[in-house]
C-alpha cells in the first residue's frame, strides 16, 4: 500500500461514485476498481459497500478516509519541506563565531540573515579563533565567523570587514587621558590578551605591534574569552589590545582608546568547500555584498 492507493480512496470517498473519482484521476475506471480492491485485500477489510445504484462508506472506511486524509496532508507538508531545504529557505545554519565578533558583527549579520531567511533557524555557537577551522572541518559547524588567516586547503575564506586594535583600560587609568596611544606608552603596562594557541591573529598583531617598536610586551595574565579579558581590565588588573568592533559606548566600566599606527587584521566568513546545507549559500551573498 502507498499513498497513491490513498488517493485513490480519497477521491472515492469523496465523490460516492466508482466513474466520477476514475475521471477525476485521469484514470479509467475498470483499473481504478481493481486498485480499490486491491487496497481492501491489503486491508483485509471492507471500505465501501457497493450496490447497482450507490456506494456508501463502511465504518471502517470513514475512519480510513479520515487517516488517509492526515496522511495525505503531512505528506504534502514532508515534500514542500524538502522543496524549500533544497532551496535553502528552510531548515538550520549552524554558525560559529568567535568570541571578538560576538560583541557587533555577530548581531549584525544575523539580523541581516534572518531578514532573507526568516525560516531558517539559525544555531549559534561562540568558541575560539583556534576551534572554528577543526569544528568546520568535522562538519559540527556550517560556516563560521573568525580571523582571515591562512586556512585549509579544504575551507573557502570570504573576507568582509578590516578590523583594527584599539586599547581598552579603565576610566581612571593613566592613559585614559590620551587621545591616542602608542607602542611606548604601554611598554610599562601589564597586559591581559587570549595566548597565541587560542587566537593567534589576534595574538601574532599584538606582539608585532610592540616588536616594531622595539618593545616587549608584559602580558600577565592569558584568558581564553574575551569577556574575561574585558572583566580582567575592569578590574585594574592590567590593559588590553582588543580589535575596534569591540571598543564602543556599550562596555562597561572601560574606556578605549585609538592606537597610533594601529595594526589590522581582517575578518572572514569561512566554509567548508563543498559543504551541501543550501542555506549557507544566502550567507556567503550576504557577506560578500557587504565586501568593501
Amino acid at each position: 500500500m502507498d499513498t497513491r492507493q490513498m488517493r485513490y480512496f480519497v477521491a472515492l470517498a469523496e465523490t460516492l461514485h466508482f466513474g466520477r473519482a476514475a475521471a477525476r484521476l485521469n484514470m479509467t475506471q475498470p483499473p481504478f476498481s481493481r486498485q480499490i480492491a486491491n487496497l481492501e485485500r491489503d486491508l483485509g477489510v471492507t471500505l465501501v459497500n457497493r450496490t447497482s445504484r450507490q456506494v456508501h462508506l463502511t465504518a471502517a472506511g470513514a475512519r480510513f478516509l479520515e487517516d488517509s486524509r492526515a496522511v495525505l496532508a503531512q505528506f504534502e507538508i514532508a515534500c514542500r519541506d524538502a522543496r524549500l531545504v533544497a532551496k535553502g529557505m528552510t531548515g538550520e545554519l549552524r554558525l560559529g563565531f568567535m568570541m571578538h565578533a560576538a560583541h557587533r558583527i555577530v548581531p549584525q549579520m544575523v539580523s541581516r540573515y534572518g531578514a532573507i531567511r526568516p525560516d531558517v533557524r539559525l544555531s549559534l555557537s561562540e568558541t575560539t579563533p583556534a576551534e572554528i577551522e577543526q569544528k568546520l572541518l568535522s562538519r559540527d559547524l556550517d560556516a563560521a565567523i573568525t580571523f582571515a588567516d591562512p586556512s585549509n586547503s579544504q575551507i573557502d575564506s570570504h573576507t568582509f570587514l578590516q578590523d583594527r586594535l584599539c586599547l581598552v583600560m579603565p576610566p581612571s587609568h593613566g592613559l585614559a587621558a590620551l587621545r591616542s596611544v602608542g607602542p611606548e606608552d604601554l611598554g610599562q603596562e601589564d597586559l591581559i590578551a587570549a595566548s597565541a594557541a587560542v587566537a593567534p591573529t589576534l595574538r601574532a598583531a599584538i606582539t608585532g605591534y610592540f616588536a616594531a617598536a622595539g618593545i616587549v610586551p608584559r602580558f600577565r595574565f592569558e584568558p581564553q574569552l574575551q569577556n574575561t579579558i574585558l572583566r580582567l581590565v575592569a578590574t585594574g588588573l592590567g590593559v588590553a589590545l582588543v580589535p575596534e568592533s569591540i571598543c564602543d559606548g556599550h562596555m562597561l566600566d572601560l574606556v578605549a582608546r585609538p592606537l597610533v599606527n594601529a595594526p589590522t587584521m581582517e575578518v572572514a566568513l569561512k566554509t567548508l568547500r563543498g559543504q551541501d546545507n543550501p542555506a549557507v549559500a544566502p550567507l556567503i551573498a550576504l557577506v560578500r555584498s557587504q565586501t568593501p
